[in-house]
């Protein structure tokens, strides 16, 4: 039987790559994002692929929408086997502005932006008694980042959630993996500057999916990027402030 396999995210990046990825086994894919234009091309290509493609136009800090997708795509698929949160969004803190308004965006979004796309689906896994529960974290979230800490803060909290969501839901069988990448060629970072060891997209989804096929609790690539943690959090404040403007 195919997987069957929801992703937010899925316009760009590498939420589209992994759906390519998935299509390629057959899978019957659940695209969710907010421009639609550009799912239906990803759908579109998936298909092409080998996978069924189904399009939900969605904005992940509507709980409303998530549900109502979550809830759509189960019924058009028979029911779901993962569930990739990868929506997420990047940005400065603006801490000078005096305005909430940029940094509540970026922590909605990458914070109530997964639980909204992971929680409707949790009943059927536990139903089942199988499923694997994706989270597209960051190696953000084992530094502290100048100007960025909304950012780093949303992407520590999503892999601590699913760290204690892993000791919850593990007597259901239902995987929880975190996925922590360093830099990865996507629309996301196209217009970020010195950024050390970056990867094709391409290379980073073949790395995610393997990581998830080998049920990894936690996954952080590229290794130079992992090995290079335990200097970066012990580099002198004035020096990190120069690597994050």
């Amino acid at each position: 039987m195919s997987k069957r396999i929801f992703i937010s995210g899925a316009s760009s990046g590498i939420g589209e790559y992994l759906a390519y990825a998935y299509a390629g086994r057959g899978a019957t894919i659940g695209l969710a994002a907010r421009r639609e234009e550009l799912l239906n091309k990803v759908a579109q290509k998936s298909n092409e692929l080998g996978g069924a493609a189904h399009v939900f136009q969605v904005d992940t800090k509507d709980q409303i929408a998530c549900k109502s997708a979550a809830e759509e795509f189960m019924a058009q698929a028979g029911g779901v086997d993962m569930v990739i949160a990868n929506a997420g969004i990047g940005g400065h803190d603006d801490l000078m502005s005096g305005d909430a308004t940029a940094i509540n965006n970026i922590i909605e979004t990458n914070v109530i932006g997964v639980t909204n796309t992971l929680m409707p689906f949790i009943p059927a896994m536990k139903e089942q008694k199988s499923g694997v529960l994706v989270n597209v974290s960051s190696i953000a979230s084992f530094l502290r980042i100048a100007y960025h800490g909304g950012y780093a803060g949303a992407k520590v909290n999503i892999r601590l959630m699913a760290d204690s969501w892993r000791l919850t839901l593990s007597r259901y069988n239902i995987q929880v993996t975190t996925i922590c990448p360093g830099f990865i060629k996507t629309p996301m970072t196209a217009e970020l500057k010195g950024m050390p060891f970056l990867l094709p997209v391409e290379t980073a989804v073949e790395k995610i999916v393997s990581a998830i096929d080998r049920g990894k609790k936690t996954f952080v690539f590229p290794w130079q990027m992992k090995i290079m943690i335990p200097l970066l959090r012990v580099m002198p404040d004035g020096l990190l402030r120069m690597f994050g403007n």
